[in-house]
């Protein structure tokens, strides 16, 4: 099978824990032939969407990662499409997904480019408020000091675009530095933002749970270092084995009609003292920290199951029809 990548440059992969290398690892281990291209690269003429696409030639274990020439190649000689751009989601990047929109019938999509664009990382879990911790979304200074009264005086502030830990921020209401602290994050009332009622259990670790066609694949409990607050593994949270508990599976069985129907297939959802936190569709990471702690390669599990479902949809167009 031949499956193209749409993510980041490869030399600015971190080998150690990127996902979508173990996801390009284990496809070649799987045989598949695996491509690679950038958000610019992609293009539709006279009706037909086309990538300016290179070759992943066999991958080392440290970089370089070495590429083939640069080709001019239909979307519809390709079997499946990773779309694995690393956030900021602009301009780029939703007009991207539009020019996709042509092919969301004639290839699978992991994930579908028009839920993507509808599930803002921070976000789309307002779908689902009875998961949620208390949450606010505003650019208005007055409207997040009064939330900020009503959930005991400290919230988590975050930026909506940004990803990884990045510009997130503790309020408090006797912090001195609060006004100035929501000026900077809402560009001076500007741009909104979003604020969490302050959870507890964030000390005890922000769980990482991997999904699959909104099935468990298995998760990693991500512990903050004692100066920072923050779990993200991108600004050193340290990684450790954990089990999904009752209450995390419950969350899980209500989140997976909705992420099927919005063509979400690979997805990690954070959970934090059994309140869902973030869904992150965009490029979730986290597979190699769960292989190395499960003691099995993951990213061939997923593999695998993008097979199984190109040789469906390849069935099922053999009698005309085309699944959604």
């Amino acid at each position: 099978m031949k499956f193209l990548y749409l993510m980041d440059p490869m030399h600015q992969l971190n080998p150690e824990c990127d996902t979508t290398l173990a996801l390009q690892r284990a496809s070649q281990q799987r045989a598949h032939e695996c491509f690679h291209c950038l958000l610019q690269d992609i293009a539709v003429e006279r009706g037909e969407a086309f990538a300016w696409m290179r070759r992943i030639l066999p991958l080392s274990t440290t970089p370089p990662f070495e590429l083939g020439t640069v080709e001019k190649v239909s979307l519809r000689h390709m079997d499946a499409f990773f779309l694995r751009k690393d956030p900021p989601v602009d301009s780029l990047f939703l007009h991207t997904t539009l020019l996709l929109e042509i092919m969301r019938n004639q290839l699978l999509f992991i994930n579908d480019p028009r839920g993507l664009r509808e599930a803002n990382e921070k976000l789309y879990i307002l779908h689902f408020p009875s998961l949620i911790p208390t949450t606010l979304v505003s650019s208005h200074t007055p409207h997040i000091l009064e939330f900020l009264a009503t959930v005991g005086g400290k919230a988590i502030a975050k930026p909506i675009d940004r990803a990884g830990g990045a510009g997130i921020m503790i309020l408090q209401q006797k912090d001195p530095n609060t006004r100035s602290i929501l000026e900077m994050l809402t560009q001076e009332g500007s741009k909104p933002i979003i604020v969490q009622q302050f959870i507890a259990e964030v000390s005890q670790g922000d769980k990482r749970i991997l999904l699959l066609d909104g099935n468990i694949l298995g998760a990693i409990n991500r512990v903050p270092q004692q100066d920072d607050f923050r779990s993200n593994i991108h600004v050193g949270g340290r990684v450790e084995p954990c089990e999904v508990t009752l209450r995390e599976r419950q969350i899980v069985d209500e989140l997976a009609p909705r992420l099927r129907r919005d063509g979400l297939l690979l997805v990690g959802i954070d959970v934090i003292g059994g309140k869902l936190t973030e869904i992150n569709v965009t490029s979730p990471t986290g597979l190699q920290q769960l292989s190395r702690h499960v003691g099995r390669e993951v990213s061939i599990e997923v593999i695998q199951w993008v097979e199984e479902q190109v040789l469906m949809r390849s069935d099922f167009n053999e009698v005309g029809f085309i699944p959604c």
